[in-house]
């Protein structure tokens, strides 16, 4: 009887939080302060009255939530976005993780009298980014490519540094780690992780790609399946999980794979559910009787990370680039940058480490990360449309990326894709004709507005349209490659792929 009660909470808890998405999206507000919310009416000071104490276990579950959620945002993000923003987003993930460390270390050591190794974790835990508050402000604020890029890709790689830093520093009982053990123990970690997630990545899309499985729904299991992998063997391998996993799904979900939408919907939905799951059970850890006494340390430490600490690490990487003449970020997008340093599970999740492992004060900087989630992504998330408008970094105007969606027709030595046009897509008005293309393809189906019709070569393209292409696999990439062309170009990408056609 008990396991039903417990099933039918945790399905009402669920939809509760589905439910209260909408609500979020409409008022701008990050989804996880409702999903906090509901963990605290839950708990042991709310209507639930549950007690929930244990940080050990909620620093696995966390750790494994944050690798399903850090796999969705690696398969979901376009690498020809990110590309061009990588060496930005690693200097900021490096260089800037550890800027910021060292400026909230220090203020908090002068401003609140913390012991040193209280205040490095601290700045330790508050360093990273946190990937499921980035890429929910993402989906709905329209930003430059290339800005986008950098938020992404930073919010995915920094995470691991900063655990790094966190595990180190709480072990309470080995002395204080010298920079130079920082350095030697983050720099394998990394090597081992990155090397991990480039291996299983390609190794994974290549025999996912040769084996037809017979169900669509194995693709993605399989697909999640494999990036798990590679944060498994990253760890058994005393290297850095987190950066294998993010790797490892960048790879798979920027490959050529079958049933690739589908794929990333099913992410998505996990990553949705992990998200509910790891904020509900953070809320029920936290007791709000315990954190009067953390309001105003939190406030102090979260106005030096917005204020001081992260504009820094902004400011400091953003020159280094410079110099080495690889990048150049206008004020503007710095500013923007500064800003848009969202920090939610990651933080907390990270503060639970300390604590399991009774490093004296760990329980003390839960509160006072939890006070500083709260409040400062109350003050940044809802903002940041305003702030990107005020700075002139928004791109309301920007294409969204076509969709290809494809099936393998093994048979045939053929493939099926389903290609939506979105909104803003230059596709839209253009005639099957003026496509051009490649001579092993051809629009065999449309379906507009539930309606299915067979096209003929006058038939002019709209919005929302659904095409099947068929095409011959030889050319498949030929066509992926011309469709998105005409989606961002137009009838001038038709005019020229009429000139070298003929």
């Amino acid at each position: 009887m008990e396991l039903d009660v417990w099933l039918l909470l945790g399905a009402a808890v669920v939809i509760a939080a589905i439910a209260s998405v909408r609500v979020a999206h409409r008022s701008g507000l990050p989804s996880l302060l409702i999903f906090l919310g509901l963990g605290l009416l839950l708990g042991e000071s709310g209507p639930g009255g549950i007690v929930f104490d244990n940080p050990d276990l909620a620093q696995q579950i966390g750790l494994s939530a944050l690798a399903l959620i850090l796999a969705e945002g690696g398969l979901t993000t376009n690498w020809s976005h990110v590309k061009r923003a990588v060496p930005a987003a690693l200097t900021l993930a490096t260089v800037g993780v550890a800027v910021s460390i060292m400026v909230v270390a220090l203020a908090v050591l002068v401003l609140l009298g913390m012991e040193w190794r209280t205040a490095l974790l601290l700045g330790g835990v508050l360093a990273s980014t946190d990937a499921a508050a980035v890429f929910s402000v993402l989906r709905r604020l329209p930003l430059p490519p290339r800005l986008a890029g950098i938020l992404e890709a930073e919010s995915g790689f920094n995470d691991a540094p900063a655990i790094i830093v966190v595990v180190l520093l709480s072990s309470a009982q080995l002395p204080m780690p010298t920079f130079g053990d920082f350095l030697l123990e983050a720099g394998m970690e990394l090597v081992i992780g990155a090397a991990a997630g480039l291996l299983i990545g390609p190794l994974g899309a290549y025999a996912l790609r040769r084996v037809a499985l017979p169900a669509s729904g194995l693709y993605p299991i399989a697909v999640l399946a494999l990036t798990i992998v590679a944060y498994g063997g990253a760890a058994l391998l005393h290297g850095s999980g987190f950066l294998a996993v993010y790797i490892c799904a960048l790879i798979l979900g920027n490959a050529r794979l079958p049933h690739r939408s589908a794929t990333r919907g099913f992410a998505e939905g996990l990553a949705w559910l992990a998200q509910i799951g790891l904020f509900v059970m953070l809320g029920l850890l936290a007791s709000p009787a315990s954190m009067s006494s953390a309001i105003v340390p939190g406030l102090v430490a979260g106005l030096v990370l917005l204020l001081v600490a992260r504009p820094a690490s902004v400011v400091i990487s953003t020159l280094l680039l410079r110099l080495a003449r690889i990048d150049r970020l206008s004020w503007r997008e710095q500013a923007f940058l500064s800003w848009a340093g969202l920090r939610g599970a990651v933080p907390i999740v990270l503060a639970t480490i300390p604590w399991g492992t009774e490093v004296p004060g760990a329980e003390t900087v839960f509160n006072e990360v939890f006070v500083i989630v709260i409040v400062f992504t109350l003050l940044q998330g809802p903002t940041l449309p305003y702030v990107a408008r005020v700075l002139r970094v928004s791109a309301p105007d920007e294409t969204r990326d076509l969709e290809v969606e494809s099936a393998p027709l093994e048979e045939l030595n053929a493939d099926l894709l389903q290609v939506r046009v979105p909104q803003s897509s230059l596709l839209h008005g253009v005639e099957i004709f003026e496509l051009r293309l490649p001579s092993g393809a051809a629009v065999t189906l449309i379906v507009r507005d539930g309606q299915s019709f067979v096209p003929a070569d006058s038939t002019r393209l709209r919005v929302d349209d659904q095409l099947l292409v068929v095409t011959t696999a030889a050319c498949r990439d030929a066509v992926e490659k011309r469709l998105r062309a005409v989606s961002r170009r137009g009838k001038l990408a038709s005019w020229f792929g009429e000139q070298g056609a003929s």
